[in-house]
């Protein structure tokens, strides 16, 4: 028998499900079985969150959309609550919601470095925890699952990206601590991507003099050659949510092409 991922009959929630990671993480837990709820800064009219219900509902799942804003710190505990009327539980938590922050140590300020804090970090932690009591709630048959979204920046980075790095470091710790603390009722692991095929890094392409020859560039100093795809996080996302990863909790895994391997570009 082919070895499959069945999530049949879960319930799952992405923030940052809109767009990029987020978006390609809803997707594949939908085609694992899960209905999925997601979150975004968009108004529930919008193209991006519209496309989000649709991907959903055209797999045969159920889709709930909210919007809010995770810096904000009531925003997670609403979420929840919404998520709590329309399912009682939770199956599955995707913490993906975040925004690069790249300034650099000296040219960062105290707004910069909270807002980097509040998103990239204290996010996390609060969504986890509202969530926990949802977890909780399914997990009589197998473990609630917390998937926390890093970068390949929490273990080695590049000048000017402070102060994203620390906060990214920052998440380590939380899985490691979320994992001690609510085990063995939660696992809760880390995916720490690096380069990933979205719109804003065809943004960040643009920003040189020759986009298609940076882009060259860049999947050169991978050792597999390329770039990844949202598809392929999310696939690791689903795995890691399932009965196949249930020996998996306290750690984040890599995701990032073997770029973190070399010691210097080649």
């Amino acid at each position: 028998m082919a070895l499959s991922i069945d999530l049949e009959k879960k319930r799952a929630f992405v923030s940052g499900a809109t767009r990029g990671i987020g978006a390609g993480i809803a997707r594949a837990l939908a085609q694992a079985g899960c209905d999925v709820a997601g979150c975004g800064t968009v108004a529930p009219e919008h193209d991006n969150a519209q496309a989000f219900i649709r991907d959903i509902e055209s797999i045969g799942r159920k889709a709930l959309y909210m919007q809010g804003n995770l810096s904000e710190r009531d925003t997670p505990a609403r979420m929840m609550q919404a998520v709590a009327e329309q399912w009682e539980s939770l199956d599955v938590l995707i913490s993906n919601a975040g925004r690069n922050v790249f300034k650099g140590a000296e040219l960062c300020s105290e707004e910069d470095w909270d807002e980097c804090m509040n998103l990239d970090l204290a996010s996390h932690w609060r969504l986890s925890k509202e969530a926990l009591p949802l977890l909780k709630a399914s997990a009589h048959s197998e473990p609630g699952s917390i998937v926390i979204i890093g970068s390949n920046h929490a273990h080695n980075t590049i000048s000017g990206c402070f102060p994203y790095n620390v906060a990214k470091a920052g998440l380590l710790g939380l899985v490691q601590s979320l994992a001690i603390e609510w085990g063995p009722d939660v696992r809760c692991v880390g995916v720490a991507p690096g380069f990933i095929d979205t719109p804003g890094n065809d943004i960040w392409f643009d920003t040189f003099p020759d986009p298609a020859a940076e882009r060259q560039r860049t999947e050169a100093t991978h050792p597999v050659g390329r770039i990844g795809t949202v598809d392929e996080i999310g696939a690791l996302c689903a795995f890691l949510a399932s009965p196949h990863g249930g020996f998996i909790s306290g750690a984040t895994l890599l995701a990032d092409g073997g770029r973190s391997a070399l010691m210097q570009d080649a």
